[in-house]
């Protein structure tokens, strides 16, 4: 067994413990019999050697099992389908790791290919973490706002106030929308009863999709993982939410596009520029120079024209240490940042699909 191996194989193995730590024990028993097969120049290792190269940050096994679920998806692979839920299986039927070689067997070409495509995980529910940053920025401003989305796939947390937010008997949002996120408010918020309004959204992303486009639609489902059927559920309502409120998302890199959409200010309105779960998709050049165009317009803010620049993503110490993002690393961190003035806050803790969300700021 090649050095090679030995490396992919651990990446499929950290990525199957983080499966089992956020609820998918499918995904986690199929990238354990995945890595093994890797080391027993199996067909998955067929499938991955070309990219035993790749950077951590690209996900190889979950581009992996992506294109997969994909075949599943799309009628391919109807002997996997019966232990996908996601395609009307049941996980516990046994014989699923036989039929997940095979099908790696049959469509060996296919998934050649569809690995070398980027993870598209337009997870709704991160909205549940983001909503508190947004509101904050509302009630601290006073303005309507302005929000820009990197990285933002097909748009589905472009459409974060159309969503239906609550714990217990609070509440906040469109009670009739489709997307509930429940647990997403902290007991004592100041800004539960807030009003704001969206002025202007719109987003970027490599390679977007379209919520309007079946196809695409398909491909967003693949990236999720098949016997999680809530997330499944919570996607597929914000797509109909997307269907019927407009949100572009431009072909563009994160740092050429906010430093085209912040060139010139906009009074009357807060800008936000916000993203979840997208800086280790970028890499250390595109990040610093993320960080330098916002740092530039926050310094052309002002009190009529201000910024705010609002994350969820990894603690800078896991960022820092990419070469390997093990389970014990925890979870991420809201942070906002807002211009005039540069201040910076951490506000909240939360899972990297957004939930359980752990309010810091007073």
């Amino acid at each position: 067994m090649s050095a090679a191996q030995r490396a992919v194989a651990d990446r499929l193995r950290q990525q199957a413990e983080w499966c089992e730590r956020l609820g998918s024990p499918l995904y986690h028993r199929l990238l354990l019999a995945a890595a093994d097969d890797v080391e027993a120049g199996g067909p998955s290792w067929t499938i991955l050697a070309p990219h035993a190269g790749d950077a951590q940050r690209t996900a190889l096994a979950l581009r992996f099992m992506g294109a997969v679920h994909r075949l599943v998806l799309d009628g391919r692979a109807p002997a996997l389908a019966r232990h996908y839920p996601s395609a009307g299986g049941d996980a516990e039927v046994p014989g699923i790791e036989a039929a997940f070689r095979a099908t790696l067997e049959t469509h060996a070409d296919d998934l050649c290919e569809g690995v070398r495509h980027g993870v598209q995980t337009n997870e709704v529910g991160r909205s549940a973490a983001l909503v508190g940053g947004f509101l904050t920025v509302a009630q601290e401003t006073g303005l309507p706002l302005r929000i820009l989305e990197v990285g933002a796939s097909a748009g589905l947390n472009l459409r974060w106030d159309h969503f239906h937010y609550r714990a217990g008997d609070r509440s906040w949002g469109d009670a009739q929308s489709p997307v509930v996120l429940d647990g997403a408010l902290p007991d004592g918020a100041p800004w539960l009863d807030v009003k704001t309004s969206v002025a202007e959204r719109g987003g970027c992303d490599p390679a977007p999709l379209d919520p309007a486009s079946p196809d695409d639609v398909r491909t967003l489902l693949a990236y999720l993982w098949p016997d999680q059927r809530a997330r499944i559920a919570l996607l597929r309502a914000a797509v109909e939410v997307a269907r019927r409120v407009p949100a572009p998302v431009d072909q563009a890199s994160a740092p050429d596009w906010i430093a085209a959409r912040l060139a010139k200010a906009t009074p009357g309105v807060v800008t936000v520029v916000y993203h979840s779960i997208v800086l280790q998709y970028i890499d250390r050049d595109g990040r610093a120079r993320l960080a330098s165009e916002l740092a530039a317009a926050g310094a052309r803010a002002t009190a009529a024209a201000p910024l705010a620049w609002l994350s969820l993503e990894p603690s800078r110490e896991q960022m820092a240490a990419w070469t390997r993002f093990a389970p014990a690393g925890g979870g991420a961190e809201i942070r906002l940042t807002s211009w005039p003035g540069g201040r910076e806050r951490l506000l909240a803790t939360a899972g990297f699909h957004g939930r359980p969300v752990q309010w810091i700021a007073s």
